[in-house]
């Protein structure tokens, strides 16, 4: 132990030397500086710093529009269509049509439309 405090003071000496001996010729030719230091507690190199792969990027599938439903044409004739069939019902127990009468006793009659006259 002795022996490791005596070395340190002998290089603390030598380095003192040194900076004394130039700070002398730098004033002398232009105040060149030189500078000395000593860091404690840490290595003098680092190791390489732990590789993290780059981010991968997630990118989701483009939208894309259904495409429209193709136009449906129909084709109209060029003849109208007959009129639908229409009836009057008669009721044989009241002598009378719908809706002149609402209920029959008996089954309806459906009878083809007769115009007036």
């Amino acid at each position: 132990m002795q022996r490791s405090v005596g070395l340190a003071k002998a290089c603390c000496a030598a380095i003192l030397m040194v900076v004394a001996a130039t700070a002398g010729t730098a004033s002398a030719h232009g105040g060149v500086r030189f500078g000395v230091g000593f860091g404690f507690g840490y290595p003098g190199w680092y190791p390489a710093p732990y590789y993290y792969p780059p981010p991968v990027y997630y990118y989701p599938p483009p939208v894309v529009a259904a495409p429209a439903a193709p136009p449906v044409y129909v084709e109209q004739s060029r003849t109208p269509a007959p009129p639908a069939e229409q009836y009057w019902y008669f009721c044989p127990d009241s002598k009378a049509y719908y809706p002149y009468v609402q209920n029959c006793g008996s089954a309806w009659q459906r009878v083809a439309p007769r115009p007036p006259g």
